[in-house]
C-alpha cells in the first residue's frame, strides 16, 4: 500500500489557509510577543459580541492572517475557545480554511458522513464603524484540534489581510501527528490539502517570517 504523503510545505502560499488563530492569556501580551519576534505590531480588530473574546490582526500576505484572540475583560460570556485560563505562552488554538461556497461545502460534506454545523452567519464591528460579515462551516465533531473550520467572507467585506498590518508571510504550516494514516485520510475526505508529518504527539505547526525573523508556533 502507498504510503500517506508526509512533507514540510515548500511553497505555503498553497496552502488553503485562510487565518490562523494565536490564543493569548491576555490580548496586548499576544500582541507583544508576536512583535517582539517578527517585528509587525499587529492591529486590535474587535469585540466578538456574545463570544466573550477580542482579537488583534496581522497579515501574512494575500487573503491569509493571523488573528490573536483572548478573553475579552468587558465581557461576562463563556469564551469562544475553552482553556484560555491555561495558557501561559501564547499558542495555536484552531485554523480557518478557506472556502467560496459555505452552503455547497456544507452539502459536500453531508453527503460524505461528515456532520457540520452550518452555514452559520458571523459578523465582527471593525474600530472603524465598519462591519465584517461572513459565513462558517463547522465540523460536529471537535475532537480532533488539528482539522479547521470553514469560512467564506462575504463580498462586501474587506478581507482582513488587505488592511491588517503587512511585512509578515506563512512560511511554513502542517500538522505532526503519530498516526499520519488517519490524520491524512480525514485530511482528504474534508478536501483540504494540508501537510502532514510523523511526530511524538498531535500539533499544529506554523512559521511566520518576518522582518526581524522567524516565529514558530504550534498548538
Amino acid at each position: 500500500m502507498a504510503q500517506p504523503r508526509t512533507l514540510w510545505a515548500a511553497d505555503a502560499s498553497l496552502l488553503p489557509v485562510d487565518h490562523l488563530i494565536l490564543g493569548a492569556k491576555d490580548l496586548d501580551g499576544g500582541i507583544t510577543f508576536v512583535e517582539q519576534r517578527v517585528g509587525v505590531r499587529a492591529a486590535f480588530g474587535g469585540q466578538h459580541p456574545g463570544r466573550g473574546t477580542h482579537n488583534a490582526l496581522l497579515s501574512l500576505g494575500e487573503q491569509r492572517y493571523l488573528e490573536i484572540i483572548a478573553l475579552d475583560p468587558k465581557q461576562n460570556t463563556p469564551p469562544q475557545f475553552p482553556g484560555f485560563q491555561k495558557i501561559d505562552q501564547p499558542r495555536l488554538i484552531g485554523w480557518a480554511a478557506r472556502c467560496t461556497d459555505a452552503a455547497a461545502l456544507a452539502k459536500r460534506l453531508s453527503e460524505s458522513g461528515i456532520a457540520v454545523t452550518g452555514p452559520v452567519a458571523g459578523s465582527r464591528q471593525r474600530p472603524d464603524g465598519r462591519t465584517l460579515s461572513w459565513k462558517v462551516v463547522f465540523l460536529q465533531d471537535r475532537s480532533d484540534p488539528l482539522l479547521p473550520f470553514f469560512i467564506e467572507w462575504d463580498r462586501d467585506s474587506v478581507h482582513p489581510s488587505e488592511d491588517s498590518p503587512a511585512g509578515c508571510r506563512l512560511e511554513r504550516f502542517l500538522a505532526q501527528i503519530p498516526d499520519v494514516t488517519g490524520v491524512t485520510r480525514k485530511v482528504r475526505t474534508l478536501g483540504v490539502d494540508l501537510p502532514v508529518k510523523r511526530g511524538e504527539k498531535a500539533r499544529l505547526f506554523a512559521r511566520i517570517a518576518g522582518a526581524r525573523g522567524a516565529l514558530d508556533l504550534t498548538s
